[in-house]
């Protein structure tokens, strides 16, 4: 398995020195944009034939109950990222917290099946290795979209092989058949929980430029912690009531001038410059 997973690492890798020879369709800030885009219809291929009816699949059939310890039991095997990360990045009230919440859902909530350390009031943090990255000042580069994982950035597509290294659902201290099974199991469970939002990115003009912008935006409010000067804008996407409300505003008029050219940039149908970089197909 740590062969495979060197195999992705030099995939990832493969695929942003390909990207160099790409460079003349790019919109400022995503010069990869016509190898992205192609990446882009791959990953989605592949996902409306197999990834999501199995998410949907497994959301039709399996109790709520079940899923939701599911999530729980998964998230607590990928927690020592987070914790080694705020420790990387010398959050230290943080690192402690985190110590704490595994701990506790580790022994209490039975493996990590349930969440005690929530009802105790301990929070859960998010941090990974890109994030540790751009903490210390290192630029996210390029975006890119990584074939089966998804968006990404020159900078946070390595990252994910660091990652991996305290992710307890893969590694050599793993066995391959269960290794497998938390690889294949958390992919659904990660897609299940982004059905609801597949006709919001599906209805966009151009769905590409829409996750592009979308996750860049969501990317850099998780590297500052949030400390940007516009809300975070995909609240809506862990605030369900925050999604209705924004559902419920009509929908604003185009301007005459932006009318859609076939085969145009999507710089024109951007919500902000890719100037940085879902929900992808990572673990996490």
């Amino acid at each position: 398995m740590n062969l495979f997973f060197r195999g992705c690492a030099g995939a990832v890798l493969l695929a942003l020195l390909a990207g160099c020879a790409t460079t003349n369709m790019g919109t400022p800030g995503d010069p990869l944009e016509r190898m992205n885009r192609g990446t882009h219809r791959f990953n989605t291929a592949i996902d409306n034939a197999v990834l999501r009816p199995v998410a949907v699949g497994y959301r039709d059939n399996v109790p709520d109950g079940v899923r939701v310890s599911v999530n729980n039991f998964l998230d607590n095997l990928a927690y020592p990222t987070t914790i080694i990360n705020n420790l990387l990045q010398l959050k230290i009230k943080d690192t402690l917290s985190d110590i704490g919440r595994f701990a506790l859902n580790t022994t209490i909530g039975i493996g990590g099946l349930f969440d005690p350390a929530s009802r105790f009031g301990i929070p859960k943090n998010d941090e990974d290795f890109g994030q540790t990255l751009g903490r210390w000042g290192v630029p996210a580069g390029p975006y890119v979209v990584l074939p089966f994982f998804g968006p990404s950035t020159a900078r946070d597509a390595p990252a994910i092989y660091v990652d991996w290294q305290t992710d307890l659902r893969v590694g050599d201290q793993v066995d391959p058949a269960v290794e497998w099974t938390l690889i294949g199991l958390s992919l659904v469970n990660r897609r299940a929980q982004l059905l609801e939002f597949d006709d919001t990115w599906q209805s966009a003009y151009d769905p590409y430029a829409f996750i592009r912008d979308a996750w860049v935006q969501r990317r850099e409010y998780r590297v500052r912690d949030g400390n940007v000067p516009d809300a975070d804008p995909l609240e809506g996407f862990e605030d369900p009531d925050a999604m209705d409300d924004a559902e419920a505003a009509p929908p604003a008029e185009p301007l005459p001038d932006q009318a859609p050219v076939d085969g145009a940039s999507s710089s024109a149908t951007s919500l902000m410059p890719a100037s940085e970089t879902t929900a992808g197909g990572t673990l996490r």
